[in-house]
């Protein structure tokens, strides 16, 4: 039986959670049926005719792209026009596109994680971190018999993840007390009768943007009419996602042979560099896509070169006399190498679920530019 869409973009939402896109972006869904049955996913940075064709000569329901096929607002969708001509196309085929855009971009794991560990960097920081992921302190009080369930039931929901773990949480026994007043219908102890229970108090962190979630897995795992719990703001904060990564290089590189390596690395069609060719550099800060408007961060963390595409005439020159160098190895080289690292992530989540599905990367789509 086949997948639902909506659970595949389920499981990549816990990937790129919705909620690291920009403000300005169109990430999620574009076109299609979020319940229709998917049994192969393609994976592309655009959504192409090219990336269409092979979509439907493949047999793939849904295309994941990282580019939306709308950005901006849409004022009409016609078949005589490019973007609506591919919408229709889309429709009349069964296959539905979603976008995982800055979120992806912002996420742990996502395009610039990806391009940082593809040039070997070591010690990766984030170079602007998000605005997001802050989080809560949650406890709970479980009687002891059930902490295992109402544990489960909050890890599979998100909450208690740190890093690379999961169902992170502490535990205390102790002893609770409550008398069910008039209309209760108590889970033990009887109406009017003070009543003494050996429980758990379950302490976990959840995010605050996943709160509603948690707590509706929470209150259905617990055996308790009402459920007791508590949540505390925390300072702490999700600093592995943002925008951009700096770190350092296993071996220091004169900056014409890191330009020269980066676009081997990247199979680029070219790349351009602006700085002393000689001047050596260790600390590399990355950004996939447009990140030229980084460069001061990149700057004020110690960073000798800003690896990223389509840097601007002007932003080139505000980094040459600011002492920064460059390497562009343009958009579609930086972005796309972190379409099989999804594909992977994808593919071991859903069948970690017990649903596997094919994913696939695009093998049609192409660098817009070419060099002479």
């Amino acid at each position: 039986m086949a997948v639902k869409a909506k659970d595949i973009t389920g499981r990549l939402e816990k990937m790129a959670p919705p909620g690291l896109a920009e403000d300005w972006d169109n990430s999620g869904w574009q076109v299609g049926d979020p319940d229709a049955g998917v049994s192969r996913v393609l994976l592309a940075l655009d959504v192409t005719p090219e990336v269409v064709e092979e979509a439907e000569k493949s047999g793939a329901q849904l295309i994941v792209s990282h580019h939306p096929v709308y950005l901006k607002g849409v004022q009409s969708i016609r078949r005589d026009h490019p973007a609506g001509s591919l919408v229709y196309r889309l429709i009349r085929a069964g296959i539905s596109v979603y976008s995982a855009h800055t979120n992806l971009d912002n996420a742990g794991g996502g395009v610039s994680d990806a391009l940082a560990r593809a040039l070997d960097l070591r010690e990766i920081q984030v170079l602007h971190p998000a605005n997001y992921g802050r989080l809560l302190k949650l406890v709970v009080f479980v009687p002891v018999d059930y902490a295992g369930a109402v544990r489960e039931a909050l890890g599979r929901a998100g909450a208690g993840w740190i890093g690379n773990y999961s169902h992170c949480t502490f535990n205390l026994r102790g002893t609770g007390t409550f008398r069910p007043r008039e209309g209760a219908n108590p889970f033990t102890g009887a109406v009017g009768e003070l009543e003494q229970v050996e429980e758990i108090r379950l302490e976990t962190v959840v995010r605050r943007e996943e709160t509603r979630r948690v707590l509706e897995a929470m209150r259905e795992a617990h055996p308790y009419e009402e459920v007791a719990y508590d949540l505390y703001p925390l300072e702490n904060m999700v600093t592995e996602q943002g925008l951009g990564r700096v770190g350092r290089l296993a071996e220091a590189l004169p900056l014409s042979q890191l330009a020269g390596k980066i676009k081997d690395v990247l199979e680029a069609a070219g790349v351009r560099y602006g700085g002393d060719s000689d001047a050596v550099v260790s600390r590399v800060a990355v950004c996939g896509g447009s990140g030229g408007d980084l460069w001061p961060l990149a700057l004020r963390q110690g960073a000798g070169v800003l690896v990223t595409g389509d840097v601007r005439h002007h932003a080139a020159r505000d980094m040459l006399a600011a002492g920064i160098n460059f390497v562009d190895a343009g958009h579609f080289a930086t972005e796309r190498l972190v379409l099989p690292v999804l594909r992977d992530r994808l593919a071991a989540a859903l069948a970690a679920a017990g649903t596997p599905v094919e994913v696939a990367v695009s093998r049609v789509e192409a660098e817009p530019w070419r060099a002479v």
